[in-house]
């Protein structure tokens, strides 16, 4: 960290710009909430015996890096509303701590929403162009999330339009673009991502109760209360894994997707974390044990539906 950065300094200068910095700044740990998602979208769509390896990849990458890019959105934003400062907890503040031009980070989360916008026509190329308004929807609400006069992650619906296009969204696309079809099935299978994709919101949230409020913030954490929040972070959790296990006892997951049960210590440390401290710093890693749930949850529920494709 530069000594001499000022939290009230209008212009940074770029003093440290090696790569852990940059990598640092597209926030990696929640790259996962883009890139399961595909996974889980694509294992589905194998389940009919369609798979395009090169639309899969594309969706791979496209969805990632609109996740940076909002991820970007949210330090430049953050920081012109002197959100930000040096002593901000999390790995966000990177143009106040590391010296990173404000300039410099919108455009280069710009240039990453071009290139998707690049894979996204080949995409629709190769599968269906309307998947352009539904492509170009998810990438306003991306730079509407924290930009624009009233923002997204302002208001009470972060979680809900977070996990929608993040969790349910990107799951149908793949699946879509695989098969040229959404059944109920990939919609049904969709509803605990789009559930622990909310919830990581929902664990930011928590964390920064305190300042988002005196922020003028009116998120679903303040609306309840932490103690609250709490509770509905844990009835999540809950509602996701009994939600597998309801599929499976209808017949429309596959008895293999119960291997996601391995994931259960992770939210059992989330919510342990987040009932046990008060302090930011100390719920930081009960937020990161939310997004491992997310991950984990989703990889296992992908590798369950895999392998019941070749042991129905």
């Amino acid at each position: 960290m530069e000594s001499n950065l000022q939290q009230n300094s209008k212009q940074p200068v770029e003093a440290n710009r090696g790569f852990q910095v940059w990598w640092k700044m597209t926030r990696p740990h929640t790259l996962t909430a883009s890139f399961v998602p595909v996974l889980l979208g694509t294992a589905l769509a194998l389940k009919t015996g369609e798979f395009h390896f090169g639309l899969f990849i594309a969706m791979l990458v496209a969805s990632m890096l609109i996740q940076a890019a909002t991820n970007m959105f949210n330090e430049y934003f953050d920081y012109k509303r002197g959100l930000d400062t040096e002593e901000s907890v999390g790995i966000g503040g990177t143009i106040v701590r590391d010296g990173i031009k404000p300039k410099t980070v919108i455009n280069l989360a710009f240039g990453f929403y071009f290139i998707a916008l690049l894979l996204g026509v080949y995409i629709c190329a190769n599968s269906s162009w309307w998947l352009a308004l539904v492509g170009l929807v998810c990438m306003a609400v991306g730079y509407f999330y924290t930009g624009g006069p009233v923002p997204i992650a302002y208001t009470p619906f972060g979680e809900i339009l977070s996990g929608f296009f993040m969790g349910m969204l990107i799951i149908l696309i793949s699946f879509f673009i695989q098969t040229g079809t959404v059944d109920s099935s990939s919609i049904l299978i969709s509803v605990p991502s789009m559930v622990l994709v909310g919830m990581i919101m929902l664990s930011n949230n928590i964390r920064d109760l305190d300042g988002d409020k005196e922020n003028g913030r009116k998120t679903v954490a303040i609306l309840l209360g932490k103690k609250k929040a709490i509770y509905l972070l844990a009835g999540m959790f809950t509602f996701s894994y009994l939600w597998i296990l309801g599929l499976i006892i209808g017949g429309i997951a596959p008895f293999w997707t119960a291997i996601v049960i391995l994931s259960i210590p992770k939210p059992i440390k989330a919510i342990k974390g987040f009932v046990e401290n008060n302090v930011p710093i100390k719920m930081a890693p009960a937020m990161i044990a939310t997004a491992q749930t997310n991950t984990i949850f989703g990889f296992l529920l992908a590798i369950g539906i895999f392998i019941g494709h070749f042991f129905a």
